[in-house]
């Protein structure tokens, strides 16, 4: 039996998470879950699950969480409690599946007490890449990445490492591929989380549409594999169903092929290095269509040059724009902000940054912090245009 904490239980990858548990119930078992705050939708979970934690990284949300849990459960809350989960004792695979930079101090958490990591959380590596991967080589634990594009490159580099020419990560481009600059300015937020192909949170479907959640993929493979940004590069793939490639010195190209179903690189992350039947539904190849592949338009998504900006700068600056994208994302979901203002904002508070070239944990936190509060003071004064 294989026991699992899932760190963002009640968000997209989590609830997926819960359903390959629950089909496969004699062999995965649920002790632990956390969430920010969604109290009623935890407390659901734990009749079902019947976990031994549950976290909450709200600390409001503690006294309704306390007055909504019965029996033995230990009831935790606020980052101690996030990372105290991440490691513990019972647990053997974590899964990373909060949103964001909060993701970081659980991960490193849980890696210090050795514990298989399924990593849902790119946020995690974008902002403090270089620490993460350091901590995982010293505590010799494997990370197994859950993101579908991830996902895909860490099973087609399976012994295959040392031929490796380049990555092509693949996007679908998201709902407006096909717009012009025009019609991207007058994008809302319901046409935003309108995902032509997959099903996800509504921070990373923005991310998708803006194709910063590519830009960030890319500093995650960079970090997850060791290569460097100029071998990583980026198609645009409308179908979803190449999920990404890797291109070998020989000539010869391996992709991942699958159905956009996150419970598929999910359970493999659960199952590694072995594999189960899924409930998923399996690729028909007579019924597929032409598979299009097409390069990015930089210009009318700047976000994913600007992460490529970010990564090849290294030090604090992936952290400030992870973190002036979080924020930029946050408020044009509130309806502040227009969708074409989340690079702009980004680009300004880039440009402010002084990089520290090899940061600290305690440097690269203070720089998210920094970046969160100049993102929010740029907006408020209506100097994002």
């Amino acid at each position: 039996m294989i026991n699992i904490v899932i760190l963002g239980s009640t968000g997209s990858i989590g609830l997926q998470a819960l359903d390959v548990i629950a089909r496969h119930n004699e062999r995965f078992r649920v002790v632990g879950l956390a969430a920010r705050n969604e109290v009623d939708v935890l407390k659901e979970q734990a009749e079902q699950f019947k976990p031994k934690a549950i976290a909450v990284g709200d600390n409001n949300a503690y006294p309704a969480l306390k007055n909504s849990i019965a029996g033995n459960v230990e009831l935790l809350s606020g980052m101690e409690g996030l990372s105290a989960i991440a490691a513990w004792p019972d647990a053997d695979i974590i899964l990373v599946a909060v949103s964001g930079a909060i993701g970081i101090l659980p991960t490193l958490s849980a890696i210090k007490a050795k514990k298989q990591i399924a990593l849902a959380n790119k946020e995690t590596l974008v902002t403090a890449g270089d620490l993460v991967m350091q901590e995982i080589k010293n505590n010799n634990i494997n990370l197994i990445p859950v993101d579908s594009e991830h996902s895909a490159i860490f099973q087609c580099l399976a012994g295959e490492k040392d031929n490796l020419k380049k990555i092509w990560l693949t996007a679908s481009g998201g709902p407006f591929r096909d717009f012009t600059l025009q019609e991207l300015e007058l994008v809302n937020v319901e046409m935003a989380l309108c995902h032509p192909n997959w099903s996800m949170g509504p921070k990373i479907t923005i991310d998708s549409a803006t194709l910063m959640n590519k830009g960030l993929e890319v500093i995650e493979a960079h970090h997850l594999f060791g290569v460097d940004y100029n071998d990583i590069g980026v198609l645009i793939h409308p179908q979803s169903i190449v999920h990404s490639m890797v291109e070998l010195v020989d000539g010869a190209f391996l992709a991942h092929l699958g159905a956009a179903d996150m419970r598929i690189p999910i359970q493999y992350a659960f199952t590694y290095p072995d594999r189960l039947p899924s409930s998923a539904q399996y690729l028909d190849f007579t019924k597929l269509a032409a598979l299009e592949f097409q390069a990015p338009d930089i210009k009318r998504f700047p976000a994913l040059e600007l992460a490529y900006e970010a990564g090849r700068t290294g030090g604090t600056m992936p952290a400030v724009l992870n973190a002036a994208n979080e924020i930029a994302v946050q408020y044009f979901l509130g309806g502040k902000i227009g969708f074409t203002l989340i690079p702009r904002l980004v680009e300004q508070v880039m440009n402010r940054h002084d990089t520290i070239s090899e940061p600290n944990l305690e440097e690269i936190l203070s720089v998210d912090k920094w970046a969160r509060i100049l993102t929010e003071d740029i907006i408020n004064r209506g100097g994002s245009s």
